[in-house]
């Protein structure tokens, strides 16, 4: 017979993981892209060819060179329809308040950009004071900054800092030039806005406007345009959409876990009743139809309450969401109904996927069960169990030998957690036959320090492995996931600072503080420190120039990755570079390139490719190197990159000898020094934090399910041992007796279940270090997140033994167990 108590778990893991899956799909939903604010009134934007990379999903689109932009500008512009088609030049730029920048760090991408003024009337900006800047040395800037009409403001671009004059306030980021000007900053275009008359129909103009680009371009209107948000926020919202995947993806698995759990268990205990109702003419097919429809309703009710909880709480997830950095501060939850029925239906499907297993084994109980005054479990293991488990367990061991052999990450941490999911399957189903031997290795402290309560401990585990295997499964489940997620971050991050400090040689790294690149300007001051160029001072010129290049294709556009260095000076501070053939001396040549091996091209063959500019070069190839080491796709001479590139910024100069004082001159316009070990650790460290975070989150989601299970099974199992515990009163046993065999019960499952996910864990961790250190060529140490196991281990503990001793005080409390103590 069902009853609430005997459900309340499964009904419980149920409510929280429709709630999860409600909350991550109203998020993900809502995770569109945002039309950016500064073409919010170009009811039309035709974009540059969109470009692909297998490294980076967020590339920019294929720019134009000006003189084509100019063309399709004064064409587009001709359009019936069009008032205006306006070229949007982008470029780095940023204000020096008392001489430092005001920070980028949580700030939006467009707040050091800057345009030409033409392009304010695509964003529909109105000045709200002062007048739009004609002239080289003019500006207007965000109201916000303080600043007023007339003022003169020093501007850090990618040559450096320049004195401008004030002009002009608008209600909006960022910094507007004169055309002329942006011209020079960004001679290449992305994107041109048209600007339509009033009552002309959008869809007749974009597809005039697609017979005028043809296939040098895209023409985006309507929600479209939200594929020229900044690459930022794509990046964070792109995060945040593998973080709401990994959460429901984890609830999903653990909600089946835990109800199948739940079933398994309430079956065990109820061997008498079904044994009552097969002797009553029950047939299998109607115990098991019994049990699918307990799941069912448990599904059904769970459902609800877990789609309206989780729909209740999606506003405010989100907004956390945005203020950890995992959603772009234009982020905002719409609901809809697709992902409110979507959870719906996951409510009695994961009760079915759970319960199924439990219906089988309830539909074979004979109708002798109904007779049997000891509820002694008649066989641990049957032949199905111990097929399906040693299956999933050859499965996990699969992909953890995939996982130590896996030279890519993120396909290293897929086989990772799948590797651990199916793990965790398989010793579950495997944990009555394993239970066993963990018991027999705990005889002696059970017997030296329990005496007779020691010994019903430990003969009552090995009597009932099947009922301990599946208290304990919770406990593994919590404590595998728990750590092996914490441990593979930790671990990772180590490696990867491990493997820049062993590539790099250099005893200082120039890195860019609070602005996102190192200026022209940062070099020259560096280059100038006295004794550059000797052997004890700096590495002169060991400067990463990066840039985004393009093959010269129509139909297909591949964005490259591109490095201006100083060849000398980059070999020098780079161990790990391997010369395959040619010499990187040649890329003191302007139409010089340096490629990988994988780019199947050899020493003197052409390259053809596009700039940042727009311009189509043929490069030659004066060399190539192994693959994975060299930071990009093309390595480039420095000077070739900044002619075709004026806004790009340098990402780092390794620097040798002396002390970090010396360098004070280069950090006077936004760079700091720091040793090599520390820039090793902070090159991902806003990664990093928002990986650690999503850790926490996944952390929180197993550990919050772990403790629903553990409290729930030892409820269950306490208040159906009501009998037994009164027959050990009898025997002479006092009340204090009673609870502490209870309790030292609930740690030895404790025990067992840590013990095993450990196993499961440590042995997942081992394939990852395996991984990395394929993946950097290195040695990599592992990292054991003791804290995150006392944690987990603990709660277990603290949970367990609350769940059982309460009910059994309770039980005691019964006029039937009343003895004299």
């Amino acid at each position: 017979m069902l009853t609430v108590r005997r459900v309340v778990g499964a009904l419980v893991a149920v409510v929280v993981g429709v709630a999860l899956v409600a909350l991550a799909l109203l998020l993900l939903v809502s995770g569109r892209p945002k039309i950016p604010d500064r073409l919010a009134e170009a009811a039309i934007v035709v974009s540059g060819p969109e470009s692909q990379s297998a490294a980076d999903p967020f590339t920019p689109a294929r720019p134009w060179s000006s003189s084509r932009a100019e063309e399709l500008s004064a064409r587009l512009a001709g359009l019936p329809g069009v008032a205006a088609a306006i070229p949007d030049r982008t470029f780095y730029m940023q204000a020096l308040i008392d001489g430092r920048p005001p920070g980028v760090e949580g700030q939006r991408q467009d707040t050091y950009e800057g345009h030409g003024w033409s392009s304010a009337r695509l964003g529909g900006l109105q000045l709200t004071a002062g007048v739009p800047p004609e002239n080289a040395g003019e500006v207007v800037v965000d109201r916000a900054l303080g600043l007023r009409t007339g003022d003169p403001v020093t501007l850090l671009t990618a040559s450096g800092p320049a004195s401008y004059t004030v002009t002009g306030l608008v209600d909006a980021p960022g910094y507007l030039v004169a055309d002329d000007v942006a011209a020079e900053l960004a001679p290449g275009v992305r994107a041109i806005g048209l600007v339509l008359q009033p009552g002309a129909y959008v869809e007749q103009v974009a597809q005039a406007a697609r017979s005028v680009v043809g296939a040098d371009g895209r023409v985006l209107d309507g929600d479209a345009r939200g594929d020229l948000e900044p690459r930022d926020d794509a990046r964070t919202r792109w995060i945040g959409m593998q973080v709401l995947t990994g959460v429901a993806v984890l609830a999903g698995f653990v909600t089946v876990f835990i109800v199948a759990s739940t079933f398994a268990f309430s079956v065990a205990q109820r061997r008498r009743e079904l044994g009552l109702l097969r002797a009553i003419g029950a047939t299998p097919r109607q115990v098991r139809r019994m049990v699918y429809g307990e799941a069912l309703l448990v599904g059904a009710v769970g459902g609800v309450v877990g789609v309206v909880v989780g729909a209740a709480t999606a506003p405010a997830v989100g907004w956390v969401l945005v203020d950890a950095g995992f959603e772009p501060e234009t982020y905002a939850v719409r609901y809809s109904p697709l992902p409110i029925v979507g959870a719906l239906l996951v409510g009695p499907v994961v009760a079915l996927l759970g319960a199924w297993s439990a219906a089988r084994r309830a539909s074979r109980v004979r109708p002798l069960e109904a007779l049997r005054e000891a509820a002694v479990e008649q066989r641990a293991m049957g032949r199905v169990r111990w097929i399906l488990g040693g299956v999933v367990l050859a499965i996990g061991v699969g992909f953890a030998v995939a996982t130590a052999g896996s030279s890519d990450a993120q396909d290293g941490a897929n086989f990772a957690l799948l590797s651990a999911m199916a793990l965790v399957t398989g010793v579950v189903a495997l944990a009555p036959a394993v239970v066993p031997p963990i018991v027999r290795l705990c005889r002696s402290p059970l017997k030296r320090g329990g005496g007779a309560i020691g010994l019903l401990v430990r003969e009552g585990a090995l009597t009932a492995s099947r009922r301990t295997a599946s208290t304990a499964a919770p406990v593994l489940l919590t404590v595998a996931f728990a750590v092996l997620v914490a441990g593979m971050v930790r671990t990772s991050t180590a490696a990867y600072a491990a493997g820049r400090v062993a590539d790099v040689d250099a005893d200082w790294v120039l890195v860019p503080d609070r602005t996102p690149g190192l200026s022209d300007a940062a070099l020259t001051a560096t280059a100038a420190v006295p004794g550059a160029g000797s052997g004890d001072a700096v590495v002169s010129g060991a400067a990463l120039l990066p840039t985004t290049l393009y093959t010269a294709g129509e139909n297909s556009v591949r964005a490259l990755s591109g490095v201006g260095v100083d060849p000398a000076a980059f070999v020098s501070a780079n161990r790990a570079v391997q010369v395959v053939a040619g010499a990187l001396d040649g890329l003191a040549d302007k139409d010089a390139v340096a490629v990988a091996e994988g780019a199947q091209r050899g020493v003197g063959e052409t390259y053809p490719v596009v700039f940042a500019d727009g311009e189509r070069v043929s490069l030659r190839v004066v060399a190539v190197v192994a693959d994975g080491v060299i930071p990009g796709d093309l390595l480039l001479g420095r000077a070739t990159v900044r002619g075709h590139d004026p806004s790009a910024l340098t990402s780092v100069v390794y620097l040798r000898g002396g002390d970090a004082g010396r360098f004070a001159p280069a950090t006077e316009s936004g760079a700091r020094v720091i040793d090599v070990a520390t820039w090793a650790a902070e090159v991902d460290a806003a990664e990093d934090r928002l990986v650690w975070l999503f850790t926490l989150m996944l952390i929180g989601v197993s550990a919050g399910y772990g403790a629903v299970a553990v409290a729930n099974t030892l409820l269950m199992a306490a208040e159906g041992r009501a009998a037994d515990l009164r027959v050990v009163r009898l025997a002479g046993a006092t009340r204090r007796q009673v609870v502490g065999y209870v309790a030292a019960e609930s740690a030895l499952v404790v025990l067992i279940g840590a013990v095993l996910g450990g196993a499961v864990a440590f042995g997942a961790l081992l394939s990852i270090r395996a991984g990395l250190s394929e993946q950097v060529g290195a040695a990599v140490e592992l990292v054991v997140p003791w804290s995150v196991i006392g944690g987990a281990v603990g709660l277990c503990l603290l949970l367990a033994l609350l769940a059982a001793a309460l009910p059994t005080r309770r039980v005691l409390r019964a006029p039937t167990a009343r003895m004299p103590s």
